[in-house]
């Protein structure tokens, strides 16, 4: 059986990521802080899909939990998804230097570190994936968390320039406004949002896979969001990121 470790695999997209590669008979390595959570979803994934589970409690924002999730990887996995995140209600100014610090440790010098860990044993066997969970943030103005996951996407299109092997995959995902417990945790007011733009982590996490399979270097699911990341190279960049602004908190 393949296996696939996921990072903030207890929630929202990344326990969708779980649930779907568990359908697919895939082994699983299960990563986040919460430990009774974590084995919770593994007794639930064992009973349903009948697969192995993992699970690696590590917090990515310490140096301890980055090098407990590296020494994992280098033992070889199939699949990696880098998904684990969070974001900061208010704007830049008003949010304390440390909780920044720690947004950038866990999305972007995580992402560089569990990459580099997966790859060798992806290289010596020359298959693999990496997905690495942005946003659709990525492409507009947004504060601290949009600039991080601008990195991601740049990171992993020159990671995959790297790497020049078409049996080994790195894809940045880019999703909208997913309804997962992500907003409720950053305290972030999201009454704002049309309902329109919400979309369901299943949804996303199909077509993630799809477009892994077909070999993208970027994947934005749904149409909704293909059509807002094309208006928002053509309006003013300065327009685009005030209106993400608004729509992404108050």
């Amino acid at each position: 059986m393949p296996t696939a470790l996921i990072t903030g695999a207890t929630a929202g997209i990344g326990a969708a990521f779980a649930r779907r590669l568990a359908a697919d008979a895939c082994s699983l390595v299960l990563v986040a802080r919460d430990e009774r959570r974590l084995v919770q979803a593994a007794d639930q994934l064992r009973l349903r899909y009948g697969v192995d589970v993992e699970v690696l409690p590590a917090d990515l924002a310490t140096e301890e939990g980055l090098a407990r999730v590296e020494s994992r990887l280098r033992d070889g996995v199939d699949l990696l998804v880098n998904n684990a995140g969070f974001g900061h209600p208010g704007d830049f100014l008003k949010v304390p230097v440390e909780d920044e610090l720690r947004m950038l440790k866990v999305h972007c010098e995580a992402v560089l570190r569990l990459t580099l860990a997966a790859l060798p044993a992806m290289r010596k066997r020359d298959r693999g994936a990496v997905i690495n969970v942005a946003s659709v943030a990525a492409f507009f103005s947004r504060g601290t968390y949009s600039a991080s996951k601008a990195w991601v996407v740049n990171f992993s299109e020159s990671a995959a320039n790297d790497v020049r092997n078409p049996r080994i995959k790195i894809m940045a995902l880019c999703p909208g406004f997913v309804r997962t417990e992500f907003h409720q945790r950053a305290s972030m007011d999201t009454s704002g949002i049309p309902g329109f733009l919400w979309l369901k982590a299943d949804n996303v996490v199909r077509d993630a896979l799809r477009d892994l399979a077909l070999g993208k270097r970027v994947s934005v699911p749904d149409l909704r969001y293909k059509v807002i990341v094309a208006i928002g190279k053509l309006v003013p960049h300065n327009l685009a990121g005030r209106v993400s602004a608004r729509l992404g908190r108050r």
